[in-house]
């Protein structure tokens, strides 16, 4: 039986202007000679087709986040890291990108959470003539990128709304080069700049709002080291709201006398889903590309989140949040984070499955996966004192396969054998990482507590302004993960994308 196919499509010219053609390459050489390609050249040494037909966006982010170097700081495959589709999914479950595409916003908060530095801007926020200076300020640098979103239709194409990187700028035509991602569907190629305009001008169906473009550049920093925000699971939604609506609520209702108190406040009404809102990055490789001892960038990496660790530790926000967690009446002792994720196996069981299902190039659930035992040791780093290893056996049918999870830590006394575990050094637990959502909830959080000198006490407690420099960067990385899940939840994500995040 014949099975109908297609390859293709004719490119609709004009208005288009296919790069290939023999006029589509003198604009090219043209353009060159005008300075106004600069981006090209990255941008097409990560060029990539979209691997699903609703990845338009996913395909344009990676390929930007590739073409800045910006380090995803976990792996891909192998030994090596790289910015895939399948990676990103921090802001939107993968099943529902493939299944209705990515809007404007979720795209920009996939943008943030992946460590870059983004300007978002709805053309009902911006004009043509500062989109033509954007494009010409991108174009004629490799610092920064330009991802269009526009509506197919107004250059003849099939399809609606669509996601692209812009690769080059033709002053004397006034057109912008489109490297479609679609490479399936069409290639790459020219197109007025107006007409452009116009197809970005069109609204989203699905969100009511205005489509756009934004710029994508490097941060000056690199975000979220340690710790990080996740939104795989839909409880986000319900973690996010309490902490940014009802916990500030509840603090201003309740006559609070210490900090104690407004501890317990914020605590006792977790949802049972907390666990999943807030993690910490362990960095897992294979056995077979490590051995006895760790590389110079494994180390280096390492050291950074060791400090993190330590600075968090030396907080005063620290000693109170262990106080309390520790006390015999804790209300906080029924927490799940309590209960599972202070257990160094059972976290390195977890992260051994999803690092199998990483490595392996999967993405989804790590449910198929068992980790069928653990050791915990210290490992000598190349004369640089102890680091934590852990190492787990990874079962998946009949399969398996050798993995190691390297675990930050402030080291006191510990266990170097394999086998069951006396004491091991401080790495992070439930102490810390409430420490450092406590520090990322925006300074308006506390503003309620009517005892004055209680608030100037709780204010001092998470101010930013005097933290060391790496931590503070690693807090205000958290908070602006924060405000932009708080948006998405409120769907308010394209309210004002092009103002800054503190």
């Amino acid at each position: 039986m014949a099975m109908a196919g297609l390859y293709r499509r004719v490119l609709p010219s004009p208005p288009a202007i296919d790069f290939a053609s023999i006029e589509g390459k003198q604009l090219f050489i043209e353009a060159i000679q005008d300075g106004t390609m600069e981006c090209f050249y990255r941008l097409i040494s990560y060029f990539q087709t979209q691997s699903e037909p609703a990845y338009c966006g996913l395909a344009s982010l990676s390929m930007v986040l590739n073409a800045l170097a910006i380090d995803p700081r976990r792996k891909w495959k192998g030994p090596w890291r790289w910015f895939d589709e399948n990676m990103l999914d921090c802001c939107e479950p993968l099943e529902k990108v493939k299944a209705e595409g990515i809007s404007f916003g979720k795209l920009v908060c996939l943008a943030h959470c992946a460590g870059a530095k983004v300007e978002a801007h709805r053309t009902n926020q911006s004009t043509i003539d500062d989109f033509r200076k954007q494009v010409i300020k991108c174009s004629s640098s490799d610092e920064c990128h330009v991802i269009s979103s526009y509506h197919r239709g107004t250059f003849k194409q099939t399809g609606t709304g669509h996601f692209s990187p812009i690769g080059g700028y033709h002053a004397g035509r006034d057109m912008a080069l489109i490297l479609d991602v679609a490479r399936f569907k069409y290639p790459p190629h020219w197109v007025p700049l107006t007409l452009l305009w116009q197809a970005m001008d069109n609204v989203d169906g699905t969100t009511g709002q205005r489509r756009g473009f934004m710029l994508i550049s490097r941060p000056h920093t690199e975000p979220g080291l340690l710790y990080t925000l996740s939104c795989k699971h839909e409880s986000w939604v319900g973690v996010a709201k309490y902490l940014m609506d009802d916990v500030p609520l509840r603090l201003e209702a309740d006559d609070v006398k210490d900090v104690e108190k407004v501890l317990n406040i914020v605590f006792k009404s977790l949802p049972s889903t907390f666990g999943e809102f807030i993690k910490w990055v362990a960095e897992v490789r294979r056995q077979e590309d490590g051995g006895e001892s760790l590389s110079q960038e494994e180390r280096g990496r390492l050291s950074v989140k060791e400090e993190v660790l330590k600075q968090v530790q030396e907080t005063g926000l620290y000693k109170h949040v262990a106080a309390l967690l520790s006390s015999a009446n804790s209300c906080c002792k029924s927490l799940p984070i309590l209960q599972i994720e202070n257990n160094l196996p059972d976290i390195a069981a977890s992260v051994c499955c999803q690092g199998a299902e990483i490595l392996a190039g999967k993405s989804g659930s790590s449910e198929g996966y068992c980790c069928r035992e653990t050791c915990v040791r210290c490992l000598k780093a190349n004369g640089d004192g102890a680091v934590t290893l852990i190492s787990g056996t990874v079962m998946d049918g009949s399969s398996k396969r050798g993995l190691d999870v390297l675990v930050p830590s402030t080291q006191t006394k510990s266990s170097c054998d394999c086998g069951p575990i006396n004491r091991v050094g401080s790495y992070p637990a439930s102490n810390d990482v409430l420490t450092a959502l406590l520090l990322a909830l925006p300074p308006e959080t506390w503003s309620g507590i009517k005892e004055e000198k209680l608030l100037k006490e709780i204010c001092a407690l998470v101010s930013t302004e005097n933290l060391p420099i790496l931590l503070q960067e690693e807090v205000l990385h958290l908070r602006r993960q924060l405000r932009i899940l708080k948006r998405c939840q409120e769907n308010k994500i394209d309210e004002d994308l092009g103002a800054p995040l503190p």
